[in-house]
């Protein structure tokens, strides 16, 4: 039951987001259908994490309810001994979680991405976005400045029209335009207002040249027909994506990490290799490099290039020194790609290791989530979904918010991947620890009459505390 409530809550979560992409395509309900299982398989690990907490603490808090843990406890079982059956249960849910994250979720993203792609392409004027470009219509790039609430009034419209492929040579600007659908489905009719075109004239061989005519036309109103895409789904190759981190299994996602990170630090070498024979210090042939930075030497003599500068005439050293400012630059421009580049390919390299240490983060959260949940509801002794669920939400958004925090600093290399995978689980643990002591210990914890006697006692001796600083003072009056 509580599986069933957090594939609910998540599915609602996926629903959200993508429902400005799915209203209005026209789709048939084998492929929502469809859409909604591939969905359904990438949830599954999060959907398991939340429901061991909540029916840990759902089962647990029962039980304390009915004083069963009380007279378990009487018979002289703990509950440490209480939870070892089903200690077992949640490993094998922790077990079969990250074999099911292995070997049938890079499946389902594969399905997932490719046909959301495809849906994405079957009403394009859906997918039209606010300040972007959008090259959904063969021959044809569109970029909107606002749209209104229900999508079809569209503000502030440029048209390029590439469809006789001449390149950037015909552009339409207009102030506002309407959409809408023929009723056969098959064009999109597209109404302008108060607008204007370019058209250059082009000569035989599709050259631009001198004195060529250029054509502007002002208009108040203009409709352009566009044909759309036939009505059925066009499938793509879901080959196509299967190199994606998101579509590899943990065996994948290690190799191509290393794989990435080896060529990453060779690029790196080569870098340093080429900075410093090609461009610091500039020879030809093969030199030994002294420690002094300042010094060079060939295979038999050792040159100081300060001393050499020195005995120049001051314009033979301006230009020296001129040189010396254009090689400057040259390797600061050079060293700006190499780390633009680099950046971008250790974020591919975190992103996979991240991938992979998240099935195992998500394998381990079962077990994590079973210390806290179990332990609580023994404590607060609540059952029904009232008090559980309310605590089973604050405590799973709170390790999701962790999670996706940790996910992107590692993804920014802010953090290592490791740890910012494993950094949710590492601070709740002492969570877990806490309360499983405390629940074998009897601790009346979540008594909220023990921290209203301890907040009276504190605020009590406040009270005494200063009254006797007064009537000090009054003494020493």
């Amino acid at each position: 039951m509580a599986f069933t409530i957090a594939m609910i809550v998540l599915m609602m979560n996926f629903i959200w987001l993508y429902i400005d992409e799915l209203v209005g395509k026209g789709l048939k309900w084998i492929v929502i259908i469809e859409l909604i299982t591939y969905v359904s398989a990438r949830l599954i690990p999060l959907a398991v994490i939340l429901g061991i907490l909540l029916a840990s603490i759902m089962t647990f808090g029962n039980l304390g309810e009915n004083n069963e843990l009380t007279a378990l406890k009487s018979s002289g079982i703990s509950l440490a001994r209480t939870m070892y059956p089903v200690l077992i249960f949640v490993v094998l849910l922790g077990v079969g979680s990250l074999s099911f994250s292995n070997y049938v979720i890079p499946v389902s993203n594969m399905k997932f991405f490719t046909l959301m792609l495809d849906i994405r392409q079957q009403r394009p004027e859906f997918d039209i976005r606010e300040g972007q470009f959008y090259n959904g219509i063969e021959g044809y790039s569109f970029y909107i400045g606002n749209r209104s609430k229900d999508g079809m009034t569209l503000y502030d419209l440029m048209i390029y029209d590439h469809s006789k492929n001449k390149g950037n040579v015909a552009v339409t600007r207009a102030d506002s335009g309407y959409m809408r659908i023929t009723e056969d489905k098959n064009n999109l009719i597209l109404s302008l207002h108060s607008g204007f075109s370019y058209n250059e004239q082009l000569s035989d061989d599709n050259n631009i040249q001198e004195n060529k005519p250029l054509r502007r036309d002002i208009f108040s109103e203009q409709q352009i027909l566009f044909e759309l895409p036939g009505s059925e789904l066009n499938r793509s190759r879901e080959d196509l994506y299967k190199d994606l981190y998101k579509m590899l299994n943990m065996r994948q996602l290690k190799d191509t990490a290393n794989g990435l990170y080896a060529e990453l630090l060779w690029r790196r070498n080569k870098v340093a290799h080429e900075l410093l024979e090609r461009d610091y210090l500039r020879l030809e042939n093969k030199k030994e490099v002294r420690e002094d930075s300042a010094y060079y030497s060939t295979a038999d003599t050792i040159i100081n290039p300060f001393e050499m500068v020195s005995e120049l005439p001051v314009k033979g050293q301006l230009e020296v020194y001129k040189q010396a400012q254009n090689f400057a630059r040259s390797v600061q421009s050079k060293l700006s790609n190499s780390v633009d580049y680099m950046q971008i390919r250790q974020k591919w390299v975190n992103m996979y290791w991240n991938e992979w240490n998240k099935m195992l983060t998500y394998a381990a959260a079962c077990l994590l989530f079973f210390f806290i949940g179990a332990p609580l509801g023994a404590i607060i002794r609540k059952g029904g979904l009232g008090t559980p669920v309310l605590i089973s939400i604050i405590l799973f958004i709170t390790y999701y918010m962790l999670s996706n925090t940790g996910e992107k600093y590692a993804k920014a290399d802010f953090v290592p991947s490791w740890l910012g995978m494993w950094g949710p689980t590492i601070l709740l643990l002492p969570l877990g620890a806490f309360l499983t002591i405390k629940s074998n210990q009897d601790s009346k914890i979540m008594v909220g009459a023990n921290y209203l006697s301890l907040f009276q006692k504190i605020l009590g001796k406040n009270r005494f505390r200063k009254k006797k600083e007064s009537m000090d003072s009054s003494n020493q009056q």
